[in-house]
């Protein structure tokens, strides 16, 4: 299993109610796959505190708590490891090492694994396999800016929605996990306002 180290891309907030973010991975090197993971709102705070660096909470976020007692308990994480996808819904693996030198692996979501590996820091990888059936290729991107401009057209020609209609649409899709059609109900709905 070919494991390939990621970095923290982006976030991105999800226009419906359902307060979801997308956690944008993206390969370090390579061919520039991208990963999507929908995380929630918890976790996207978490990440983006630890990402910003200058704002530091008055109390300590779950995150937080747990890299501290990890330090005070003298285990190293020594990566995060994105491995698994099943019916759209990505497992992560901690990988840490104790003082003694045992290995330990703890299951994890990928978004707490990542809020816990931008504080360390620590890298962070997914598998071959796992950016082969939900990494987004530049090209593919590409092709979805593309077919992005076609519906354009044709949304002209449609009849108007109301901002409502396409929310409750983004909240399905995002519930859905259908990300590509996420974003372009997103961007539809910022049209519109």
């Amino acid at each position: 299993m070919q494991e390939i180290e990621i970095t923290v891309k982006g976030l991105s907030y999800s226009q419906g109610k359902s307060g979801a973010y997308a956690l944008i991975l993206a390969e370090k090197e390579g061919k520039g796959r991208k990963l999507p993971v929908v995380i929630g709102g918890a976790e996207a705070q978490s990440i983006a505190v630890a990402m910003e660096k200058s704002v530091a909470p008055p109390r300590p976020l779950t995150h937080d708590t747990w890299f501290n007692m990890l330090q005070e308990l003298g285990a190293v994480v020594e990566k995060v490891l994105i491995h698994r996808l099943v019916n759209g819904v990505f497992f992560a693996s901690i990988h840490a090492i104790t003082k003694e030198g045992t290995s330990l692996v703890f299951d994890s979501r990928p978004s707490d694994a990542v809020a816990l590996a931008v504080r360390i820091p620590c890298p962070i990888f997914a598998t071959e396999q796992i950016l082969d059936a939900a990494g987004i290729s530049e090209q593919e991107e590409t092709a979805g800016d593309d077919l992005m401009s076609e519906e354009d057209e044709i949304e002209e020609n449609s009849p108007v929605e109301t901002i409502e209609e396409l929310e409750a649409l983004l909240e399905e899709a995002v519930e859905n996990e259908d990300y590509e059609l996420a974003a372009r109900l997103r961007d539809r709905i910022e049209k519109l306002k």
